[in-house]
């Protein structure tokens, strides 16, 4: 399967960003939208299948968030490992968001512990 097989779709009240193939979710970043102090997209985890893991999903999905913060006109406050490392390494797609925005994305997080 190629990454070109796959169809992403942003599921914003579930808070999921999903790739989806043959009409099975097989990868998945989980976000909240922050709104205060700005209004931003906060990637929490990114989860891939491991039947369909090292085929290019998550980077999709990670590619595919920042379009959709681009087209919105919102920044990517990331706190998941994965993204935050994908950001470093496309830096012209990924711009660095405020650390003050991270810093209320994390707290943001620490007071709804069970939606994540």
């Amino acid at each position: 399967m190629a990454v070109s097989d796959i169809e992403i779709r942003d599921d914003r009240a579930a808070g999921r960003l999903e790739g989806v193939t043959a009409g099975e979710v097989v990868g998945r970043i989980e976000y909240f939208v922050l709104e205060a102090p700005a209004r931003a997209l906060v990637p929490v985890h990114t989860i891939v299948e491991p039947a369909h893991e090292g085929q290019g999903i998550a980077g999709s999905l990670a590619r595919e968030l920042y379009g959709i913060a681009r087209r919105e006109g919102v920044t990517v406050a990331p706190l998941c490992p994965y993204v935050v490392k994908w950001a470093e390494r496309h830096p012209d797609e990924a711009p660095a968001a405020d650390p003050e925005l991270l810093r209320a994305a994390k707290e943001w997080l620490v007071a709804h512990p069970g939606l994540f």
